[in-house]
């Protein structure tokens, strides 16, 4: 787990929607109670106090007062099943903490990512929200931090399904820059109960080994279907507050079918699926899927998110058998 920029233990990151539970200083005179909870994002984090910015002002808590700290999901933006629930802009906020890079900076409320290359989405920027700059400025500053780090920029572009990044002023500007856009990414999310009830068969005829630390068998399996220089992709895959790497070996002790879970701001977040070529259609993706949500049931996770190519057919079959839907697409677009 990476620690976050205020550099204390056990809280989260800034930003994250989170309740506090504290002591008040004199029993409320109506109820008798002695605690009371504080729900909003995080906005400031010392070893004395907590800052919470709430929908009725700001806040703060003394450290020596809270008993208990916990993050919870963005608020929904409209009606509907929790995962389908959430803005655009706030699931992407949510699935940076579960493929997280292994080095950030804001910029207003972009998010700037670099893991020394490994991987497109940790190693771009995550454009939610406003940077605080006009467009031009905001894309100089972001070209000028990747290049310093060796690095091509990049900057995700997200929106709704179907997305034209040609009809996104962000996007426009872009690809009038120079940047050229990859295949679309489509961005599923599910309900953890839907994906173990779909899964219940291919789970109960597998064993599906599970480990919360990275181990050299699972990493040898990950780096042989893609690159994966050891110290960036451990820096990424061990990063979130709680991962869990699953795996199905064959009856030689092979290992033939990955899987990984990254929790983050409450959500779950499946990556790294793959099952080797001679073990395919036998239900092994299923199954390493389904472990993965009955991990994050059993984390009190109740939401899981993927991300996919548009043009991986199998695999958007696959999710949408076990009750992925679609929530939105994004485009990163790359400089030449």
């Amino acid at each position: 787990m990476q620690t976050p920029e205020h550099g204390l233990a056990g809280v989260p990151p800034l930003g994250s929607r989170v309740v506090v539970r504290h002591r008040l200083p004199v029993p409320d005179p109506r109820t008798g109670a002695t605690l009371t909870d504080v729900v909003g994002d995080l906005v400031h984090a010392d070893p004395r106090h907590l800052v919470v910015r709430t929908r009725r002002g700001v806040v703060e808590v003394a450290s020596a007062d809270v008993t208990a700290l916990k993050e919870v999901p963005p608020a929904p933006a409209r009606r509907g099943a929790p995962h389908l629930a959430l803005s655009v802009d706030d699931l992407q906020r949510v699935m940076v903490g579960a493929w997280p890079a292994t080095e950030t900076e804001h910029l207003g409320d972009w998010l700037l990512r670099a893991a020394e290359g490994f991987t497109g989405r940790a190693n771009s920027v995550m454009t939610a929200g406003d940077p605080g700059l006009p467009l031009d400025a905001a894309l100089d500053r972001v070209r000028a931090w990747y290049t310093a780090r060796g690095l091509p920029s990049a900057v995700t572009v997200a929106g709704p399904v179907g997305l034209d990044v040609t009809q996104d002023p962000l996007g426009a500007l872009l690809l009038e820059r120079g940047h050229l856009p990859r295949v679309p990414t489509r961005t599923l999310t599910a309900a953890v109960t839907a994906v173990c009830a779909s899964t219940a068969d291919a789970t109960a005829g597998t064993e599906v080994q599970c480990s919360t630390a990275l181990d050299d068998d699972w990493f040898a399996a990950f780096s042989a279907y893609r690159e994966a220089p050891r110290r960036a992709a451990e820096g990424v895959l061990t990063g979130s507050p709680d991962q869990v790497f699953a795996r199905v070996r064959d009856a030689s002790g092979a290992v033939v079918a990955i899987g990984r879970l990254g929790v983050a701001a409450a959500w779950g977040g499946i990556g790294a699926m793959w099952v080797a070529p001679s073990a395919r259609r036998r239900g092994l993706a299923s199954a390493v899927l389904g472990t993965l949500a009955r991990e994050a049931a059993g984390r009190g996770v109740r939401s899981l998110h993927l991300q996919t190519d548009t043009d991986n057919v199998p695999a958007l079959a696959t999710y949408g058998a076990h009750g992925f839907r679609p929530h939105h697409d994004y485009v990163t677009l790359r400089r030449a």
